[in-house]
């Protein structure tokens, strides 16, 4: 990973940025503007500030997310690695919530292939063998990510510090044992309204989502960290990232796995 060029203060200055238009739901602009050598390694000593402010305000951490996983989406932000974001407990929504669209600036739903870890993880170099033999069960998870950025434009070292524009999780339908299911060739059909918006299928998220979890796990290693036992993570998207406003009602269909749903008010 690159080397932070920012300073102790611009790091906490920024992430005061970002924590106020999380919690109180306005646009900012995207950070590279003021601070345009601004890089990766930066965006995540942002991040991690971030998710140290959640804890310090009660919060728990419950896992982590995996963003950019498709190739064509890599290409698009000219990355050769996806990003990472945390989880916190008051991310996380029951199946069939109503969620209050005025506590979000950009809201967009992606459906995602969820892992729940029984064993620890850590990298340089971990594989997707050692993930599925970590993992206790996979479930279908619905992601509500919601850029803060003007206009829901910015780049990669804004996207990280902006915790993968991170907002709200909803996980249900059946839970099964990653043995049970060909992981890499689930679809998944995501529905708005009744009407069918978008479909994919598993091998989108890095060929198989549990590379994506591999990922991770080697990316939370450049930062000292590991992926614990009990861990709740988010594969990434497997259809694109669909709008949603208030009144509209989502499901995202999963091959073997069921539905999830949630609603916006």
């Amino acid at each position: 990973m690159s080397t932070p060029t920012l300073s102790r203060e611009e790091v906490v200055r920024l992430t005061e940025r970002v924590e106020g238009a999380q919690i109180r739901a306005y646009e900012i602009p995207k950070l590279t503007e003021e601070y345009p050598g601004m890089n990766i390694a930066d965006g995540y000593a942002v991040q991690k500030e971030l998710r140290q402010r959640s804890i310090a305000r009660g919060n728990r951490l419950i896992g982590w997310k995996v963003g950019l996983t498709s190739k064509a989406k890599m290409v698009q932000m000219g990355i050769h690695e996806p990003s990472i974001g945390f989880l916190m407990n008051d991310m996380a929504c029951p199946e069939n919530s109503a969620i209050d669209i005025s506590k979000l600036v950009h809201p967009r739903v992606e459906c995602e292939v969820a892992f729940v870890t029984k064993k620890d993880l850590q990298g340089p170099n971990c594989t997707k063998e050692q993930v599925l033999d970590a993992t206790d069960f996979v479930l279908p998870a619905i992601e509500v990510i919601d850029s803060r950025f003007k206009a829901f434009k910015f780049d990669l070292p804004s996207v990280i510090a902006d915790n993968g524009s991170s907002a709200r999780v909803v996980s249900g339908g059946r839970a099964r044992y990653p043995q049970d299911v060909d992981l890499r060739t689930l679809g998944a059909v995501m529905e708005k309204n009744g009407e069918i918006v978008s479909l994919g299928a598993s091998a989108a998220v890095l060929g198989h989502p549990a590379e994506a979890i591999a990922c991770l796990v080697n990316i939370l290693s450049t930062q000292g960290e590991t992926l614990p036992a009990g861990s709740f993570v988010m594969s990434g998207g497997i259809t694109e990232a669909i709008h949603v406003k208030a009144g509209d009602s989502i499901i995202a269909r999963f091959q073997e796995l069921g539905s999830v749903s949630v609603r916006f008010v």
